[in-house]
């Protein structure tokens, strides 16, 4: 992405809202490491994003699905750019057998993908 990082977050916020996401978490894995570990890292943030109608459904099927809510998305610096990377919701269908939860993940998928190609764009 050619976008200086805090405007990626800002820019990969707004993508995920305009497909139905909400961010309940933000994790700044750079001032983490340096306050509990003296590290030094890249910046890097993880975002943890929640469509609850979609979310709703996969806890409805099965709950042990929270293990894996909400969907994480990372905003990182990388020699000189910025990725974004998000979880494949196919993981969730993964833990059961239940049908509906193939159904929740091709949707939150499909949602994740249009995000993805939004920032493309940009």
């Amino acid at each position: 992405m050619n976008l200086p990082y805090e405007q990626a977050i800002e820019k990969t916020t707004e993508a995920l809202k305009a497909e139905g996401f909400g961010v309940l978490t933000e994790i700044d894995v750079k001032a983490t490491l340096k306050q509990k570990l003296g590290a030094d890292f890249r910046r890097y943030v993880i975002l943890g994003a929640c469509n609850p109608p979609l979310a709703h459904r996969a806890l409805a099927a099965n709950l042990d699905v929270g293990l894996l809510l909400p969907c994480n998305v990372t905003v990182r610096e990388d020699s000189g750019g910025v990725i974004v990377s998000i979880v494949d919701p196919a993981t969730m269908a993964e833990m059961s057998a239940a049908p509906e939860l193939k159904d929740v993940a091709t949707a939150a998928r499909e949602k994740l993908e249009r995000v993805i190609r939004d920032l493309a764009a940009r």
